[in-house]
């Protein structure tokens, strides 16, 4: 659950917090509660110290220490002040019990700190601005019924989204291993693709069901997943751009920090009047994630020989194929078992309430007043709601192919939540 020891101090993630950035979370989970409780917070910022001016060097008397280019007196550097930034959930568009459920909807098995801290990272510490940013994002799901893409299985979003299934089959796109940063590769054949071929609503479901499926597979201390578009058979027939849009909304709104890298692969003359005009649209910080590669050997830059698939020839060494794994008859009967799902679902409710009174004690606490005591208690039940989730995951969530073995009886997904890539070199 945590990343301490893997990655430098400073960097905002479960276990590597400076003392500023840990009162920013403490700060951020201060206003969460408040929020929730009275519906409204004024989220008023600590005040900025204002350095000691620097002594100004004594200047010669002549040459260029002095005249016009003399000494005087230095003046202080006059700190940025944030305004006090009042924010209601009826502005926002949410009830208290929506925020909290779906809080813990999209923390599934994740340290609900790093859910957190993606949203104060995006907003650069800002308090206020990552707050709204969460709840916005909590919005959308609401708006979206994002849960239906847990709840229901490939056949039943198959029913309500038409072609939801052949895009699967086809092989649009799938997931497979892991880049050298062992964040999972999604892999996109844009060729395959048409803008007409199928509803917008499909492919805005099937957009958002690779984000939630594509959560499991990402396994602590990594928080992030790879993206590699093959460009290498692209017509303008394959341009969608409400797709594109679709896409740089979830990444820098809905999902904020975690895309690691976003590779537009071998992409042809063709394409790049397309992204003059995508280009335009990006954030600086999503556009700095991106890179384009022109060989397979580029590739291997970013994903281990031994990971990627032979397709990219004179590169990968993995003899991968993808094949859809068909939904298996009775995978889902364990989510008509009412009774365990009752009795699973109140556990982890009760886990839930003990992390909200631990995290309303370590929030109210300074640095040094014990905060280290109650912090532990707050990473133990962090560590147990993780477990508790794949407890219920298979009573309250449908099976995916991830969780389907392959012909060899293997499946990625494994009971409790570790993945196991397989690789034939």
């Amino acid at each position: 659950m945590s990343i301490a020891g893997s990655t430098p101090e400073g960097t905002g993630r479960v276990g590597t917090l400076t003392p500023e950035q840990t009162q920013s979370l403490k700060n951020l989970w201060k206003a969460f509660y408040e929020i929730q409780e009275k519906g409204t917070v004024t989220i008023t910022p600590d005040p900025v110290p204002v350095p000691e001016p620097t002594p100004a060097p004594v200047a010669a008397s002549t040459g260029w220490g002095g005249g016009w280019f003399g000494s005087a007196a230095t003046t202080p550097a006059v700190p940025v002040v944030e305004l006090p930034m009042t924010i209601t959930l009826e502005e926002i568009g949410l009830t208290s019990a929506q925020l909290r459920q779906s809080f813990w909807n999209n923390v599934l098995s994740d340290n609900p700190d790093s859910l957190v801290l993606r949203f104060l990272r995006a907003r650069k510490w800002h308090v206020g601005n990552g707050l709204t940013m969460l709840l916005k994002a909590f919005k959308w799901r609401v708006e979206q019924d994002v849960e239906d893409v847990k709840i229901f299985g490939d056949e039943e979003l198959d029913q309500r989204y038409p072609k939801f299934m052949h895009q699967l089959r086809i092989g649009k796109f799938w997931i497979h291993g892991t880049d050298k940063n062992n964040s999972p590769v999604v892999y996109l054949n844009v060729h395959l693709h048409r803008a007409g071929d199928q509803d917008y609503k499909t492919l805005e479901r099937l957009t958002i069901y690779l984000m939630e499926t594509g959560r499991l597979l990402v396994q602590a201390p990594v928080e992030t997943v790879t993206l590699i578009f093959d460009l290498s058979q692209f017509g303008l027939a394959n341009m969608d751009y409400n797709v594109v849009k679709l896409l740089i909304s979830l990444f820098e709104q809905m999902y904020p920090e975690v895309l690691s890298s976003l590779i537009l692969h071998n992409a042809p003359l063709v394409f790049w009047g397309a992204w003059k005009i995508i280009e335009g649209w990006l954030d600086p910080v999503v556009a700095s994630k991106i890179k384009f590669t022109y060989t397979a050997q580029d590739l291997l830059d970013l994903v281990p020989a031994e990971h990627l698939p032979d397709t990219f020839q004179g590169a990968g060494l993995d003899k991968f194929q993808y094949k859809y794994l068909e939904p298996v008859p009775g995978e889902n009967d364990l989510m008509k078992d009412e009774t365990t799902k009752a009795q699973l679902n109140k556990e982890w409710d009760a886990l839930c309430v003990q992390y909200d009174a631990n995290t309303h004690e370590w929030a109210s606490k300074n640095a040094g007043e014990g905060d280290a005591q109650v912090a532990q208690e707050r990473e133990a039940i962090a560590k147990a709601l993780h477990t508790q989730y794949y407890k219920m995951e298979p009573y309250i969530r449908a099976r995916s192919q991830f969780h389907r073995k392959d012909a060899n009886g293997r499946s990625v997904l494994q009971s409790g939540g570790s993945v196991a890539w397989s690789y034939n070199n």
